[in-house]
């Protein structure tokens, strides 16, 4: 898999050639995706997403609906590639996570809003709270969603203090859901590399 900085039909392989890649490359996307994963509290699970994750993403909806025509390949283009970080912000795949049916009901009815209460925080640096589901509107006003899509926008002189190792905090400041903790390491390493 070939990184462009650019998700473009020519730059995805064809199924034939991504199936034999795939046997092969699989587990390195998992530890990539795995590294990129921080669980805020017991029931919030960031995935931050990358061009990796996303053309991972975009090559398996091929793979699973057998698409190779060049208008549903760029329906799928058009559909995840809006989640590739900038350079001047992180993507996250937000998932609100409750394995008790009955309970998660009624947590994501206590939890409206809580796309919105998301923040990061680079030391030295005010909050910067999640732009949330810029593509279509995920709750009601009986619950919220168990997936939203969010967007961390960061300053110049944020990226540049995450770049040199300042340490970071994910947050949630909803009533409801509150908790914070440093973004590990390790993770915090790879999302540097999402930044210019």
């Amino acid at each position: 898999m070939q990184l462009t900085g650019n998700i473009t039909p020519d730059s995805l392989m064809s199924l034939e050639a991504y199936t034999k890649w795939r046997k092969l490359h699989k587990p390195e996307i998992m530890a990539h995706r795995r590294l990129r994963s921080v669980v805020l509290g017991e029931h919030i699970n960031l995935q931050f997403e990358s061009e990796t994750t996303i053309r991972y993403q975009i090559q398996e909806m091929l793979r699973i609906e057998k698409i190779f025509e060049e208008e549903g390949i760029q329906q799928e283009i058009e559909a995840y590639a809006p989640l590739v970080p900038d350079g001047h912000n992180w993507k996250a795949t937000m998932m609100i996570e409750y394995t008790d049916i009955n309970e998660r009901k009624r947590e994501l009815a206590r939890l409206i809003g809580v796309e919105d209460r998301m923040f990061v925080e680079v030391e030295g640096h005010a909050r910067v709270y999640a732009i949330a589901d810029e593509d279509l509107d995920r709750e009601n006003d009986e619950k919220t969603s168990a997936v939203h899509f969010v967007r961390f926008e960061l300053t110049p002189s944020m990226c540049a203090s995450v770049k040199a190792g300042g340490a970071v905090k994910l947050g949630c400041d909803h009533t409801h859901y509150p908790a914070h903790m440093q973004i590990p390491p390790e993770t915090l390493a790879s999302l540097a590399g999402d930044l210019r």
